[in-house]
């Protein structure tokens, strides 16, 4: 089942912004459950994305339900009762596909099998039969209803009473506690599915969980507001009555000396189609082979622009994050020994060149990634105008999430083995010096802190211990050539402030307010691939 959206309605109620929300939230459920139905539910590929998709549908109405469609007072869609409907349908066929994913995944019938199915039969059952009830327990919803579509009720009460027969006939299948295993097998997947299982298990893993929102706000070439020449901020026509600022600064013409600008690791071409695919053809079948030819091309692509030097920072930032999706993808089928030329990473020393490492390690090019991406958002930050809350806030966005990534890069460097800026001390020494210079932002006044000068103790001995480090073993010998060890020292000293705030920071928090909404569990990782053309070219196989 699916969903229309909202028509407008045009009444005084559309002066409550409640309500505006509220409807635009019901038709990002109305979207997501019209995805669901409309992807294939007879294919492996087509189920995944219909599960992720009812999942956000059943998010989105469970927010609804919970929060927005209390103090609204308006049409019949937006009562408690049909958003907890909603909620529970969505939630229910979403369970539905993944038992038929279990079932068609399972080769082996054995005891543990049958338990699972009695219980997913049983738990889907029960979502049924529960929106069902709601439904038929209120008049005025339930005539609404078949006013809209009577074919709901039968399909919920032919849905209830099927998933009830079965749990029923499988009730004798539910194993005692004592005799549930406590890990289970791995389910064999086909390779389509593999590289589609990589990309969400990198969303889930490794992209930032609190989202970037200034940086990606201001940078991104959907935002609301247009970066002009000169790095000019102006806003769109919103009607906002005036005075409404319309020359804001968010990028400097110059970097900022108080700023580490972490320089980025540099890498050799590398064809990763030709070996990928003899891989392919090899380990599985020619035909194979051919479905994931389409992927192969793109991942090529996607390395070749990363490597670009003539990226704008934001645009190398979007086109890094987006290569580690598709390298993850990969991931499982490395080590490639079956392959006699299989692919060769070489990436340089960020801040001694004259070091390099090869390697057939896929971790050594995940973590240059990784790396690439803490050094761009350090990058970014340096280019940022503090003198303004614009700037102010996307550098500190920037840093935060550069932070992220050298906190995710410690792990797999260490699988990387490569070359001394991959190291545990280097990275720990960078990690410092970020953090200390996120403290530095927050004592500015375009902080919500008090910017006291009882912070100004934590951030020296931040640097002090990232100075330590810098100056310590083979590491000091690495970062002779760079600028490391005299901005450790100059900030050791100093410490740097900046200017007043600004009435923008209402339309940015209004921004953060619906983003924090989208991403609190409200979208599943994979959904977003649909809009991806590699994902197209795999689905049509």
């Amino acid at each position: 089942m699916h969903l229309y959206g909202r028509a407008p309605v045009h009444s005084y109620l559309l002066q409550r912004i409640q309500l505006e929300k509220a409807s635009v939230l019901f038709n990002l459920g109305a979207i997501c459950s019209q995805i669901g139905a409309s992807c294939s539910h007879t294919t492996a590929v087509g189920r995944h994305f219909a599960i992720d998709a009812f999942k956000d549908a059943a998010k989105f109405f469970w927010k609804l339900w919970k929060v927005y469609a209390k103090d609204v007072s308006a049409t019949l869609d937006l009562t408690l009762v049909f958003t907890q409907t909603l909620y529970l349908l969505f939630s229910a066929q979403a369970s539905e596909l993944k038992l038929q994913q279990h079932l068609d995944h399972t080769c082996v019938i054995s005891a543990l099998h049958q338990h699972r199915c009695a219980l997913s039969y049983k738990s889907v059952s029960k979502k049924y039969r529960r929106a069902l009830d709601l439904l038929l327990r209120d008049s005025a919803v339930t005539k609404y209803v078949i006013n809209s579509d009577v074919d709901w009720i039968n399909h919920l009460n032919q849905k209830m009473n099927f998933f009830r027969v079965q749990a029923r006939q499988r009730r004798s299948s539910i194993l005692p506690k004592s005799e549930r295993p406590k890990t289970f097998k791995v389910v064999q997947l086909s390779p389509v599915e593999k590289l589609l299982r990589g990309m969400c298990t990198c969303v889930d893993r490794w992209m930032p969980k609190q989202q970037p929102l200034f940086l990606d706000l201001m940078l991104s070439e959907y935002s609301p507001f247009g970066i002009m020449d000169g790095g000019k901020l102006v806003a769109m026509p919103w009607d906002m009555p005036p005075p409404y600022p319309t020359s804001l600064s968010i990028l400097s013409s110059s970097p900022s000396s108080h700023m580490l600008a972490v320089p980025l690791k540099k890498s050799d071409h590398l064809d990763f189609y030709d070996s990928l695919r003899t891989y392919f053809v090899i380990k599985y079948s020619e035909s194979v082979a051919s479905s994931v030819e389409g992927f192969l091309k793109i991942l090529d692509k996607l390395r070749r622009e990363m490597q670009c030097d003539t990226l704008s920072l934001h645009i190398h930032r979007d086109h890094l994050i987006r290569y580690l999706k598709h390298l993850c993808m990969i991931e499982k089928f490395f080590p490639m020994t079956t392959v006699p030329n299989p692919p060769s990473f070489i990436w340089y020393d960020a801040f001694n060149p004259q070091q390099v490492s090869s390697q057939h390690n896929i971790f050594l090019e995940k973590a240059s990634i990784v790396f690439n991406l803490g050094a761009i958002c350090t990058q970014i930050a340096s280019s940022c105008d503090l003198t303004n809350i614009q700037g102010h806030q996307v550098a500190m966005d920037a840093l935060n999430e550069a932070s992220h990534w050298f906190l995710v890069l410690l792990p797999v460097a260490k699988k990387a083995s490569a070359t001394m800026d991959l190291t545990v001390k280097c990275i720990q020494m960078l990690s410092k010096i970020i953090t200390a210079q996120i403290a530095e932002l927050k004592r500015s006044p375009h902080s919500q802190s008090d910017g006291s000068s009882s912070a100004v103790y934590p951030v020296s001995l931040l640097y002090q211990k990232a100075y330590d480090i810098s100056t310590f073993g083979p590491l000091a010998e690495n970062l002779r050539q760079s600028s490391v060890p005299q901005f450790l020292e100059s900030k050791m000293k100093t410490s740097h402030q900046t200017g007043p705030s600004d009435v923008i920071k209402q339309f940015l928090s209004g921004y953060c307010e619906a983003q924090s909404l989208l991403r609190e569990g409200c979208q599943t990782p994979c959904l977003d691939l649909l809009s991806d053309p590699m994902i197209g070219l795999l689905m049509e196989n």
